[in-house]
C-alpha cells in the first residue's frame, strides 16, 4: 500500500519519522533548533537584571560574556545531541564548564538568574548517560536552591524547584523515546528485508518444484529426439510432440503460480492501510486481522483491490484527517456476503464522478459477483464493496 503514495506524501512521511536523526540539510536544522529556542523564555530575567543599571560596568559586561557563553554552550551540548553526539570525553568536558558556569553566574549575579538552572538540568537529562543523568539532575536542583538561599531569595528558589527537578527528569524520558523509536525503526527495516529475503526464497523453491521436472524431461526427451533422427523420423516427432506438451503444461504452471503470487490479500492490505494512512497523517481504526474463513479466494482478492482503491483515494485525493475501515459478515436474501466499509471524513475527491479506479474497480467486483457503492456522506466519503463470502456466517459475526 505504501508503494501507492504521492511523492509528497512520501516526503511528509519521512519527515514524521526522523526522530533521533541528525539534519541533511538547512531546514531540517532550522526545525529541530525551533523545538530548542522556545526554552530560551527563562533568560528573560538575567537579560533584565544586566539592564536595569544596578551592577558596575565591568561587572555587567562579565554577565553579558557569561550568558552568551552560557547559551552558546547549552545549543551547542542540546543540538549536537539531536543530530551528531560528541564523544563522552567532550561532552564531560563541555557539560562540566557548562554546569560550573551557571552555578557561577547564579551565585555572581543573585536571583534573577536561578532560570538557568533549568538549562543546566536540560543539559544533564540530555548529554549525560542515563545512570548519570539521574543524580546530576538532583544535584542541579539543590544547587539551585543553594544559589537561593545565598541570594536571601528562597521563594523563587522554591519556585523553580519542581521546574528544574521535573525537566530534567522528562527530557531522559525523550531520550528513551526517540532511542525505542530509532531501535523500532531499525527493527521495521530489518523485518522487511527478512521478509523479502523469505519471499524470495519462496519464489526459488517453488519455482524449481514447477520447472524441474518439466526442464529435465524437456532436456531428455529432446536429447531422445536427436538420437532417433534421422534413422527413425515418427519416434523422434513424437518426442517432440511430448516436448511440447510439457512445454504447455510448464507454462500453465508458471502462469498460475504468477498469479497467486500477484493475488493481493486481505490481511496484507489492511495492514498497509494502516502504514499508508498513519504515514499521511491520517487517524486510522483499522481492523488487524478479519474473519476469511470459507470466504473465496476471488472474493477475498476482490475486497483486497477495493481497499487499495479506497485507501489510495483517502491519501491522494480525499483530505481526510480520520478513517474508518470495517470488515464484516452479512446475511443477505442473496446469502452471505462480506463487506468492506471504509470511511472517511474528507472530501471525496474532485466531486466530477466516479473516476477511473471506482469503474475499473466496480468491474472486478462484479467479476467476482459483488457490488460497490461508493458516495458522500454528511461527515465526508464512504465507499462499500460486498462479495460473496460462500457459507453463511456464524452467528452473532455480523450486524
Amino acid at each position: 500500500m505504501t508503494d501507492d503514495l504521492r511523492p509528497d506524501d512520501e516526503a511528509r512521511a519521512e519527515r514524521l519519522i526522523r526522530i533521533g536523526r541528525p539534519p541533511r540539510n538547512r531546514g531540517e536544522a532550522i526545525r529541530k533548533l525551533v523545538w530548542v529556542l522556545p526554552w530560551l523564555v527563562f533568560l528573560a530575567s538575567p537579560v533584565r537584571d544586566l539592564n536595569s543599571g544596578d551592577h558596575t560596568t565591568a561587572a555587567t559586561a562579565a554577565g553579558w560574556a557569561g550568558l552568551v557563553v552560557f547559551v552558546g554552550l547549552y545549543l551547542t551540548l542540546v543540538f549536537r545531541t539531536m543530530g551528531r553526539p560528541f564523544r563522552g570525553g567532550i561532552i564531560t568536558v563541555l557539560a562540566a564548564t557548562f554546569w560550573a558556569l551557571g552555578l557561577a553566574l547564579a551565585f555572581g549575579f543573585g536571583s534573577a538568574w536561578l532560570g538557568l538552572f533549568v538549562y543546566v538540568s536540560v543539559t544533564c537529562g540530555v548529554a549525560f548517560p542515563l545512570r548519570t543523568a539521574y543524580w546530576t539532575i538532583p544535584l542541579t536542583t539543590a544547587a539551585m536552591m543553594l544559589a537561593g538561599w545565598h541570594a536571601h531569595n528562597l521563594d523563587e528558589a522554591w519556585g523553580l524547584f519542581l521546574v528544574v527537578l521535573l525537566v530534567g527528569y522528562s527530557m531522559t524520558g525523550i531520550r528513551q523515546l526517540v532511542a525505542t523509536t530509532v531501535e523500532l525503526r531499525k527493527a521495521r527495516a530489518t523485518v522487511a528485508q527478512l521478509a523479502a529475503n523469505e519471499e524470495r526464497l519462496r519464489l526459488a523453491r517453488d519455482l524449481h518444484d514447477l520447472l524441474g521436472h518439466s526442464l529435465s524431461l524437456i532436456t531428455l526427451k529432446s536429447e531422445l529426439a536427436g538420437r532417433m533422427l534421422p534413422d527413425h523420423p515418427d519416434k523422434a516427432a513424437q518426442q517432440v510432440a511430448d516436448i511440447e506438451q510439457v512445454s504447455r503444461q510448464a507454462l500453465v504452471d508458471v502462469r498460475e503460480a504468477v498469479t497467486g503470487y500477484r493475488r493481493p490479500r486481505l490481511s496484507e492490505e489492511l495492514a498497509g492501510a494502516q502504514v499508508a494512512l498513519t504515514a499521511a497523517s491520517v487517524i486510522a481504526d483499522v481492523p488487524a486481522e478479519p474473519d476469511l474463513r470459507d470466504v473465496p479466494e476471488e472474493s477475498e482478492s476482490a475486497l483486497a483491490w477495493a481497499l487499495r482503491e479506497a485507501v489510495t483515494n483517502v491519501v491522494r485525493h480525499s483530505g481526510a484527517t480520520r478513517c474508518t475501515v470495517e470488515v464484516l459478515h452479512r446475511q443477505t436474501l442473496d446469502g452471505p456476503v462480506l463487506e468492506l466499509s471504509v470511511e472517511d471524513n474528507g472530501s471525496g475527491g474532485s466531486g466530477k464522478g466516479p473516476g477511473n479506479g471506482l469503474t475499473g474497480l466496480t468491474e472486478r467486483l462484479e467479476k467476482a459477483g459483488g457490488t460497490l457503492d461508493a458516495d458522500r456522506t454528511k461527515q465526508g466519503f464512504r465507499l462499500v464493496a460486498r462479495v460473496p463470502a460462500g457459507t453463511p456466517a456464524p452467528v452473532g459475526s455480523g450486524a
